[in-house]
C-alpha cells in the first residue's frame, strides 16, 4: 500500500536535490557539477576496487556525462574566448581519460582526473567568493540620505 521506505527516502532526497538547484546561482550549479561528477568518480574507483565492473562502468559514465552534457554544454565559447575553448579541450581530455581508465581498470587515471576535476571546483570557487570589485549597492535608505 505504502511502497518501500527506499522509494520514499529516494523522492524525499530527489526533492532536496532539486530544490538546491532551483534555488542555485549559475555560479553555485557549476560547482554542483564538479562536486557530481568528482562523486561519480570516486564511486568509480570503489567499485573498480571491489571488482563491481556494471556499477563501475555506470559511475565511470556519469561523471562522463556530467563533464560532457553539463560542464562542457555550459561553456560559451563565444564570450568566454580562449579560457572556454582550453577549458573545452581540458574536458574532453578528462572524458577520453575516463573512458581510458574504464577499459584499462586504471585508478590511477581516475584519480589524475578528479585531482583536474578538483582543482578547476576549487578556483571556481574562490572565484565566486572573491568580491567584483564594484562599488557596494546601496539600500534605498542610504540613497536618500
Amino acid at each position: 500500500m505504502f511502497g518501500s521506505p527506499q522509494r520514499g527516502v529516494n523522492a524525499y532526497a530527489k526533492v532536496g536535490l532539486e530544490t538546491g538547484i532551483a534555488a542555485a546561482s549559475p555560479h553555485k550549479l557549476i560547482v554542483m557539477l564538479y562536486d557530481g561528477a568528482i562523486v561519480a568518480i570516486l564511486n568509480g574507483m570503489t567499485h573498480m576496487k571491489a571488482g563491481h565492473i556494471e556499477e563501475k562502468g555506470k559511475a565511470i559514465s556519469k561523471a562522463i556525462q556530467i563533464i560532457d552534457n553539463g560542464l562542457r554544454a555550459s561553456l560559451d565559447r563565444e564570450v568566454g574566448g580562449d579560457i572556454a575553448r582550453n577549458l573545452d579541450a581540458l574536458y574532453e581530455y578528462m572524458s577520453s581519460r575516463l573512458l581510458m581508465a574504464n577499459l584499462q581498470n586504471s585508478t590511477e587515471i581516475l584519480e589524475e582526473v578528479r585531482g583536474l576535476l578538483a582543482d578547476l571546483r576549487d578556483t571556481w570557487k574562490q572565484i565566486g567568493d572573491e568580491p567584483t570589485g564594484a562599488a557596494p549597492l546601496r539600500s534605498p535608505s542610504m540613497a536618500n540620505g
